[in-house]
């Protein structure tokens, strides 16, 4: 896979999609072979790769920053939770997986409201489902429930008085994420993985012709 083709709209859709419920790459993986990049490709190639080969790594370390600089603070942590939440939300293996686990958890108790719960069906043209695809939480549009959780986590964060410390932190998570990402020279097993989900998309694109 020519990662200097990939644009950061084809990431970001990619992240979207994927599964991120695999474990995170082994510790001494993740923190071995730095190199610097020999030029301005080099490192957009680089950097794009490892944000997709590592992306659990650096949620988890992102939320440990996140966790540590609100450790003295309860309703800072509650509120970091709820951000990843909200940010989990866009993926959609997870949206769906979330989904399918609170209405099962409510079917138990009320079945009814349960199916009131169900995505609305996928409109199909000319016989195929439609090439737009809309995610749906509990049979409500995802965005609902990331504006939801994005605001009652900016709520929580200012009555506890941590927003600045939070912002910081942030900051510092994401700018270490870049920086790993940045002289992690990507190894072979990172360039067969992205053959891999790259293959697994063009055959997930094909059968649905």
């Amino acid at each position: 896979m020519d990662w200097g083709n990939v644009t950061a709209e084809d990431l970001i859709g990619a992240l979207k999609e994927i599964d991120w419920t695999s474990p995170p790459r082994p510790l001494n993986e993740f923190l071995s072979k730095f190199t610097i990049p020999r030029s301005y490709s080099k490192w957009s190639s680089r950097l794009k790769c490892n944000l997709y080969y590592y992306r659990t790594n650096y949620f988890i370390l992102i939320l440990l920053i996140l966790g540590f600089a609100c450790i003295l603070r309860p309703l800072a942590i509650l509120a970091t939770a709820l951000s990843a939440l909200a940010i989990a939300f866009f993926n959609d293996s997870f949206a769906a997986s979330f989904s399918e686990k609170v209405t099962r958890t409510v079917r138990k108790f009320s079945p009814h409201l349960a199916a009131k719960m169900r995505p609305p069906h996928m409109p199909v043209i000319r016989g195929r489902p439609s090439a737009k695809k809309s995610v749906y939480i509990c049979g409500q549009p995802r965005l609902l429930f990331v504006l939801l959780f994005s605001a009652a986590s900016f709520l929580l964060w200012y009555s506890s008085g941590s927003l600045l410390y939070v912002s910081w932190a942030y900051i510092i998570s994401i700018f270490v994420t870049v920086l790993h990402a940045s002289f992690r020279t990507p190894n072979l097993k990172a360039r067969l993985n992205t053959f891999r989900e790259e293959f697994r998309a063009v055959w997930r694109n094909y059968s649905e012709l």
